[in-house]
């Protein structure tokens, strides 16, 4: 028999809440639209093994998503699928799909259940069968798997085929690829039909509940000391409101060798966070009259390598990873690695080279756009980078332990980064993996209270008017489930303004976010000296739980 709705989703329902979304493969050989995955987190999936039917979820945060449809079995079947997952944390897995619980619950499952079943019920009688799901004992990371089960028991039944993921802990994703019904035995009139599926009902709210603000940070205390305590978090963490700290606090060792501990002035590598600093120096540039956000790049990279990517690419789409240039990650950058110390020589590296795709046709992170966005800063103002950020952000954001001083000059307070290498169980230096020094797509290092700061002077209309500061931080094109990027920020708003706008910043031994909540006035700031997503599991624990207004 041919796969089961020809691998089509075609009348499959979703429910849920929390992080993320269930993502399909349109073609099952190559990996979802980049679009549709955090820019923060890899998607690390392996690639669907038949690309007949697959559907994968993305979470970066507590969520319940759940994937179903009813199926009439008009005849004997046996049920057959492929699964994989890829999980930051030993599973666990209550007998409750609901991730707003004190317990761990992060799981993945595969379940028969009754048409007339709660949509989310564990309960016995209720799951028909248990198809597949991790337990406590499943290891980090499966690939492909065939698995199968005997479903001829409901010969001439309807049945409901769910597909449910819960996470508390984040980041987990899971993907399930060729389902099929083979027939078992010779009847050949056994058939599959597809009813209309009727809405569920549900045992549990699956839309977390916001907290009160002391009860939020308590449990976001609770959390930093727990994942702190296992390992899985050093850093410094800091939530304000209306320019007022509610909570700071910070956790770990900067150097774990001479056993200095962080501390909220603890100077930490923000990775692509600095984008956001980018952005605003472009808007400030447009706002003085000095540059045109719809101008082509060559008009102000006049001897820019390549005529395409000169004549073609916008600084708006270069401001919104929709400008094709591609990125600076990869053989040549691991080659050259110590020799980039400058802007100039990035493009010098990468400037013959020519489109990925046709610029504004789709949305696609460039750190390499971002790089082209420094050296227009520095083109127009005359000024290196380094030195209009300096001048024109950090020193009116009151942000004094910000900077980008080469990895070579010594800086007092700055901490070492820690990562795991694939196939490593020990914590290694990031030392030997650090560019030269920060650039204008990401590097550099910060405090969360200079963040802080930032997002003040940022709200306040320090840095820019209240129209070109509306216009940096709108969502410009779809970035990824729950997200559009806006310029250099995300925009994680829903229809009603509740929500954030802010960015996030990993790589080996480094992580940091930084979330701004423009109608209730929060803001949350998270860094830390150690592999992604030691600082959005923070963040991102916290979000939901907050107060959606003040």
């Amino acid at each position: 028999m041919e796969d089961f709705e020809s691998g089509s989703l075609t009348n499959w329902k979703a429910v849920g809440g929390g992080s993320g979304g269930w993502f399909i493969y349109t073609n099952g050989r190559k990996p979802p639209d980049p679009a549709q995955t955090s820019p923060n987190v890899p998607f690390d999936l392996p690639d669907p093994p038949q690309g007949k039917f697959a559907a994968v979820t993305d979470m970066n945060g507590p969520g319940t998503l759940i994937l179903y449809r009813d199926v009439k079995l008009k005849g004997r079947f046996m049920l057959h699928m492929t699964v994989f997952h890829a999980g930051a944390f030993g599973f666990s897995s209550p007998q409750t799909l609901a991730y707003d619980e004190p317990e761990d619950n992060q799981q993945f499952r595969i379940d028969l259940i009754g048409p007339s079943a709660p949509i989310d019920s564990l309960a016995g009688g209720e799951v028909l069968v248990n198809i597949f799901k991790t337990s406590t004992s499943e290891p980090y990371e499966r690939q492909p798997t065939a698995v199968k089960v005997d479903v001829s028991h409901w010969a001439g039944q309807t049945v409901r085929l769910r597909l449910a993921v819960t996470d508390n802990r984040g980041p987990l994703r899971v993907g399930v690829d060729n389902i099929r019904f083979e027939p078992i035995g010779s009847d050949a009139d056994a058939r599959i039909e597809l009813p209309s599926t009727k809405e569920p009902s549900r045992a549990l709210n699956l839309v977390l509940q916001r907290l009160t603000e002391a009860d939020a940070l308590k449990e976001l205390s609770a959390r930093a000391e727990r994942l702190a305590g296992e390992g899985e978090f050093s850093g410094a963490v800091l939530v304000a409101k209306d320019d007022n700290v509610l909570f700071s606090h910070a956790y770990g060792l900067a150097d774990r060798k001479r056993g200095i501990p962080n501390t909220l002035r603890t100077r930490f590598r923000i990775g692509s966070m600095n984008k956001m600093f980018t952005a605003v120096a472009i808007l400030q540039l447009a706002d003085a009259g000095k540059l045109e956000l719809t101008a082509h790049l060559g008009k102000y990279l006049t001897d820019y390598p390549n005529r395409d990517v000169a004549t073609k690419v916008t600084i708006h789409q270069l401001l919104t990873h929709t400008g094709g240039t591609g990125d600076i990650f990869g053989p040549d950058f691991d080659l050259h690695r110590t020799e980039l110390r400058t802007l100039a020589d990035y493009v010098q590296l990468y400037g013959k080279r020519g489109l990925e795709f046709r610029p504004g046709s789709r949305w696609s992170y460039s750190n390499y756009g971002f790089i082209l966005l420094g050296r227009v800063i520095e083109k127009v103002t005359g000024q290196s980078y380094y030195d209009y950020v300096h001048q024109h952000i950090y020193e009116p954001a009151g942000m004094t332990r910000s900077g980008s001083l080469p990895e070579d000059r010594a800086v007092p307070d700055r901490s070492i980064g820690y990562m795991k290498p694939p196939g490593q169980t020990a914590w290694l230096p990031n030392t030997d993996w650090l560019p030269y020094r920060g650039t204008s797509a990401g590097g550099g290092y910060s405090t969360v209270e200079d963040l802080a700061r930032f997002a003040h002077a940022l709200l306040s209309h320090k840095l820019l008017s209240p129209d070109s500061t509306e216009l940096l931080i709108t969502g410009k094109v779809k970035a990824r489930p729950g997200a559009r990027y806006a310029y250099g920020f995300e925009d994680a708003r829903d229809a009603d303004g509740n929500g954030w706008v802010g960015h996030g910043g990993g790589a080996p031994g480094m992580n940091g976010d930084l979330k701004i909540y423009p109608k209730s006035d929060y803001v949350v700031a998270v860094l830390a000296n150690m592999d992604p997503p030691a600082a959005q599991r923070i963040s991102e624990y916290l979000d939901p739980r907050l107060p959606s207004e003040g």
